[in-house]
Order: C-alpha cells, then structure tokens, then sequence
C-alpha cells in the first residue's frame, strides 16, 4: 500500500479528484440526494488531511460543475450551503498547516454566503506555500479555456501582449488559478470513466483512475490503492519512457 513517502520522486505533485457519486451513495441508503453532498464535504477534510501527510503538494477537487445549475434548486441550495460550512469549519487548520486555499471558477454566481466565504478564504491563506488547495466551483474546462483566451486578447488589444508572445506558458498565465502545475493523477470515483469538462488544459500528461467506490466512502486506504496504481505506470510524456 501507498506509504508516507515525502521527498520521493514517485509522489504525485498534482492530484485532482472527480468526487462523484454522492447522490448514488445517498440513494442506497434511502436518503434524500443532498444528504450524500453533505457526506461528501465531510468526506473531503479527511482526504487532504491524508494527502497532505503522503507529501502531495497540489490537489484540486471539482465541487461544483458549470452543467451543474440544471440540478434542482432544493439540491444545489444545500450543496452551496454544505460548501460555506466546509470553509468555516476547516479554514483555520488549513491556515496553521500552510495550506493555501484556492478557488478555479466564475465564483460571482455563487451565494453571497458561499462566495463571500470562498474570498476570505483565498484572502487569509494567500501567503501559505506548503500546500495548495483548488476547489474547483462554478467551473468548467472548455469555459477556462474560452476565458483565457480572452484575456490574451483583450491584453494584446490594449498593447500588453504581442500574438507572438502565446505560447503554452504564457497561456497558463490566463487560467483560472495561473501557476499551478500540470496534473499528474486524475481520479475519478463512483465507477464513470469521463473527464466532466474537468481541467481540460491542465491533464494533457496526467494518468487517469478511475475507482467504483462512490465519493463518500473514498477513504485514505482507497487513495493509497489509487496511488498505488499510478505507481505502475510508465509515464513517457510523449518519450519511450523507461520501458
């Protein structure tokens, strides 16, 4: 199984998490679907605790999709407010153990609750650099990358930029979150193989897995198995790799 490992090359330094299945898993136990998102933020605190203790550096979780508006209203409004007490509750030990908290998404859509927590958030931990934490909310991948564009428009518009200056680096500067490194693993739980729309730039190299376990039964020991399975693969980044 996956050990602590700080400090060794094989420890992925972006992992991203598609935490799917919640309303399956509430489902199965004859409980309203929003019951399942609840579990699934409480699910969520455990996790970064164990990444941080295994030495991943970056993790990035899809909260929030942009497909996700056309779900009932009843489910999004708890799923917003179960987001605000997430932040509440762990805002302060992600502060003392340097974790910086960061935000991928059109964040004004959001509650006011929701979205004035996910501000001071961002705000309080800016200056943290041990860890980096994405939550990905309101968000989609082909919209980040429609937006950066425009942004490298509007800057070679107003005389910033030159077209000559794109490049796969300076796009990066455009995203949502700009600096962030490429993803390693992508893990998708509740047994769907699909990216969702999901960081679409940011995975070109990174290996997928996919677990059936549903997201709120996703503990520390079904990580390790999906780190164990990174582990096995030869990631050759368009080379012959070392097999």
């Amino acid at each position: 199984m996956a050990k602590k490992t700080t400090g060794d090359e094989r420890i992925p330094t972006h992992v991203a998490f598609i935490m799917d299945g919640n309303g399956r898993w509430a489902k199965l136990r004859g409980l309203p679907r929003y019951l399942g998102h609840k579990a699934a933020c409480e699910r969520l605190s455990s996790l970064l605790r164990h990444c941080r203790d295994l030495g991943i550096k970056v993790t990035s979780f899809f909260a929030f999709s942009t497909e996700n508006w056309s779900r009932p209203k009843d489910e999004v409004d708890h799923l917003m407010e179960y987001l605000r007490v997430f932040f509440e509750k762990n805002i302060d030990e992600l502060k003392e153990n340097g974790t910086r908290i960061l935000v991928s998404g059109e964040i004004d859509r959001l509650p006011e609750a929701t979205r004035d927590i996910c501000l001071r958030a961002i705000e309080e931990t800016k200056a943290n650099d041990r860890f980096y934490f994405n939550v990905c909310l309101n968000y989609g991948g082909r919209d980040e990358i429609v937006r950066a564009a425009r942004l490298f428009a509007d800057d070679c518009v107003n005389g910033k930029r030159k077209p000559s200056d794109l490049t796969e680096l300076t796009f990066k500067d455009y995203l949502f979150v700009p600096g962030l490194p490429d993803v390693d693993l992508l893990i998708r739980t509740s047994g769907e193989e699909r990216l969702s729309n999901y960081l679409l730039y940011e995975i070109a190299y990174a290996e997928f897995v996919f677990t059936d376990t549903y997201w709120p039964d996703f503990d520390d020991k079904a990580l390790d198995r999906c780190l164990d399975e990174y582990y096995k693969r030869n990631r050759r980044f368009g080379g012959l790799g070392n097999g």
